[in-house]
């Protein structure tokens, strides 16, 4: 079975091809992200992919942090972000745990975390990670894929496919399961804006205290 960073390597090229499944909805978090952010925003995009996200949210803040785990996501995302004269954008490779590393603690304005908490062991340590780096005041947005409402559907066939190396480890997680994960982490103000996302799909906006 390969490791994580093995598998996203694998794929990456496909996934970087590969357009947008639901790109009204998409375009509509995008817009809420970027409300919540000011010129002066330094936000870091956790799981940030091939920076799809990242690069979208540059003209919006000081600057984008964009962290994968995957050195092939890594690199495409800086070839996009070459192409297309990008500057206050950083990529960087590494596992989740990588950003603690990186930034202090209450340094950041917002965390966006799209598409990668059902695949982390332990979100509920991962947010309280995020919520430490974030400043007073700072945002947290996160786009989930939640199928534990249906996980004796969804459960075996994610069994079979990771084990034929087709699909990485999935938490079947529910959205109000991991919006109420989300309050006990410290955030407040956790809500779900209806964005015109896939039902599987759990959009979720909250902030840290100020």
């Amino acid at each position: 079975m390969a490791t994580p960073a093995a598998f996203w390597d694998g794929i990456a090229e496909t996934y970087a091809s590969k357009p947008v499944e639901n790109p009204e909805a998409f375009e509509r978090k995008i817009a809420i992200t970027r409300a919540l952010m000011t010129p002066e925003s330094v936000v870091l995009d956790v799981g940030c992919g091939t920076g799809s996200l990242a690069l979208r949210l540059a003209a919006s803040g000081a600057h984008i942090h964009g962290l994968d785990i995957s050195s092939e996501m890594n690199r495409i995302a800086k070839e996009k972000a070459r192409a297309a004269g990008v500057q206050n954008v950083t990529f960087h490779c590494g596992p989740f745990d990588a950003a603690f590393d990186r930034f202090d603690a209450e340094s950041l304005d917002g965390v966006c975390a799209y598409s990668i908490l059902h695949l982390l062991e332990d979100h509920h340590a991962a947010l309280a990670q995020m919520y430490r780096l974030l400043k007073p005041g700072g945002f947290f947005v996160s786009s989930t894929v939640c199928l534990g409402q249906k996980r004796y559907l969804y459960g075996p066939v994610l069994w079979v496919m990771r084990m034929f190396g087709k699909a990485p480890m999935v938490k079947l997680l529910t959205a109000n399961a991991l919006a109420d994960d989300i309050g006990a982490a410290g955030f407040v103000d956790v809500a779900q804006p209806d964005v015109g996302a896939q039902s599987e799909v759990a959009f979720i906006t909250a902030r840290k205290p100020s």
